[in-house]
């Protein structure tokens, strides 16, 4: 069971390993200053194609959850996350992004009845720290509306997870997934043309790469690995794997844009990983329940007759 659940975790880590390349497939295959465009084309395509693939619409009240869903997990996300990054520098927007999981962390325990134990709480705020000693510079400029759409975006997100936790719908997930990102493509689409115009005439071969990988890798797939995590895991467990995108994107910064790393940065790192081994471990159960095992444990057996009994009444109420 737990080398099940611990694969699990790991498949599910692999969603925001790959959404930490998108910086780097920005910034070196896609057309400068085109942020909403490679959003809808992460978005849009890679839902027509699993709607295509299941040939599953939504149904009933689906119709109306999908476009929800999508609105927060992908839509209005990365509205904001354009807003924050056009405002602020990257440190700083990763490390506000960075409550996140503090924050579904509480919505989890209003909406779905998760615990809220402070062993999560010390491990969010672990969290933050890490990722602004992995990313956050000293000479970094707060400005007031980018720093409200960074908070916004991770409060929309966590609430997308929540909802998505809350709302598990009977169809394939591969179908939930595309309901989503074309409902999340089609809320940018409008934005996109408002602010960045019609797309470019004419693009490159690394464009069209860089606009294939973030559509098949960086939504289809972890899309699709990250709402499976949601439904089979807990709120809590599913939002903190999100703090490895800023780690994965320094990483591959360091490796492939041979970008220095300093120590306060290899320190934040491993305080995000220390972090998120201890947001994966299970609540010991609480004292109360514990007794109750233990005393179930120790009753000594019931005499033969009134076993007998026991099971005819079971019998009877079945």
């Amino acid at each position: 069971m737990l080398s099940n659940r611990l694969a699990l975790v790991l498949v599910t880590a692999l969603a925001p390993a790959l959404w930490g390349s998108t910086y780097l497939v920005t910034t070196e295959l896609l057309p400068p200053d085109r942020p909403l465009l490679a959003a809808v084309l992460r978005a849009l395509p890679a839902g027509l194609l699993l709607v295509a693939l299941t040939r599953r619409l939504p149904q009933g009240s689906w119709w109306w959850r999908a476009l929800v869903l999508g609105s927060l997990n992908i839509g209005v996300f990365f509205a904001l996350l354009f807003i924050a990054a056009y405002r602020l520098p990257g440190g700083v927007a990763a490390t506000v992004g960075a409550v996140q999981p503090l924050i579904a962390a509480g919505l989890a325990a209003g909406l779905l009845g998760e615990r809220l134990s402070p062993r999560v709480l010390l491990a969010g705020l672990a969290g933050v720290a890490g990722v602004s000693l992995l990313v956050l510079r000293a000479d970094a400029r707060l400005d007031p509306l980018g720093v409200t759409a960074a908070l916004g975006g991770a409060a929309v997100m966590a609430l997308g997870v929540a909802l998505s936790k809350k709302w598990t719908s009977p169809a394939p997930l591969l179908a939930v997934t595309g309901w989503q990102l074309v409902a999340g493509g089609v809320v940018l689409l409008p934005l996109a043309l408002l602010v960045e115009g019609p797309p470019p005439a004419t693009l490159t071969g690394e464009n069209l790469a860089g606009y294939a990988y973030l559509a098949l890798i960086g939504s289809a797939l972890a899309y699709a690995l990250w709402f499976r995590g949601i439904r089979a895991l807990s709120t809590t467990n599913v939002t903190f794997l999100g703090l490895l995108s800023p780690l994965v994107a320094t990483a591959l910064g360091w490796a492939v844009l041979d970008q220095r790393l300093t120590a306060p940065q290899v320190l934040g790192g491993l305080v995000v990983l220390a972090a998120l081994v201890a947001a994966q471990a299970r609540p010991r159960p609480r004292r109360r329940d514990a007794a109750r095992v233990v005393a179930a444990s120790v009753r000594p057996p019931a005499p033969p007759a009134e076993r007998a009994g026991s099971a005819g009444s079971a019998t009877l109420a079945r």
